[in-house]
């Protein structure tokens, strides 16, 4: 499933492709992409006309302003990637591969296609004056950004006191922290020293504050390599990230680490891969 950095190079691509496109066209090819409203050609009447704003992101959702061609606010557009959501941007017309759920045109026959081989992926139309939180309800059990300024080593230590749940496992609660997952809880560990089944309460606060800045470089560094290729990740050309090979332990497991030469370890927790370094966590 992508995460955070991959959702945010979404969002970079999405601001730089259709910041100012006029949808003239919505088709949906599948019922279950659209979340809300239930009836799929309402969400297709209701997006028809609109300019596309600004993106943002929240955790791993996606979140566009919407605006009438006056620039009246017009609510806003959801999306939620899921494991293998992906949007392609297209300058002509280009043939339906079997997986395409959603199309949107603009005036002049620039197309934004949603591709997503699982179909778990999801959109939202939010209507003017209504919060984001009443119709997208996974948004309210999100935790702080990591890079916002209340995720913090005191925060950590807080929501994590006497907590006997593995830090990795608590790493990957959205709750606790928006838009981790998998692949940078493990890089993150590595970074900061700790072991991923280290329980959470036990962690003192100068560990968590090392994690914490752990977590911001790791995610600041998937960032500007355009994610990673070991997801099912696309950016709008299609193209995935560059970070998989700066990986330290994700998917390492039986190779040599490359900063000891220990032999990276790997285990299930919680019913997810966990990978790390007997030396260089502990």
């Amino acid at each position: 499933m992508p995460e955070l950095p991959e959702v945010e190079t979404v969002r970079r691509g999405l601001e730089h492709q259709t910041r100012g496109f006029l949808i003239d066209r919505v088709e949906v090819l599948r019922a279950r992409a659209i979340a809300s409203p239930e009836d799929p050609a309402d969400f297709c009447n209701a997006l028809r006309g609109l300019r596309v704003g600004q993106w943002h992101r929240r955790g791993k959702y996606l979140l566009a302003d919407l605006e009438t061609r006056g620039g009246s606010a017009a609510g806003r557009w959801g999306v939620h990637l899921r494991m293998t959501g992906q949007f392609l941007w297209l300058a002509e017309a280009r043939p339906l591969c079997p997986h395409t759920r959603v199309r949107i045109w603009n005036g002049a026959g620039e197309e934004l296609r949603f591709v997503d081989t699982r179909s778990f992926g999801q959109m939202w139309w939010v209507p003017p004056g209504v919060a984001d939180e009443a119709v997208i309800t996974g948004l309210r059990r999100l935790g702080p950004e990591p890079f916002g300024a209340d995720f913090t080593g005191a925060y950590l230590r807080e929501r994590l006191k006497g907590s006997r749940r593995p830090i990795k496992n608590a790493l990957l609660d959205q709750s606790l922290v928006a838009g981790v997952g998998n692949i940078y809880a493990d890089e993150s560990l590595f970074t900061a020293g700790i072991r991923p089944q280290t329980p959470s309460g036990s962690l003192g606060r100068s560990h968590l504050e090392r994690l914490r800045s752990a977590l911001v470089d790791v995610l600041e560094t998937s960032i500007g390599a355009g994610g990673t290729t070991f997801s099912d990740f696309r950016d709008l050309q299609g193209t995935n990230g560059n970070y998989g090979g700066q990986a330290w332990v994700y998917r390492r497991g039986g190779s040599l680490c490359r900063r000891c030469g220990s032999v990276i370890q790997r285990e299930k927790l919680g019913g997810r891969s966990s990978h790390w370094c007997p030396s260089c966590q502990n």
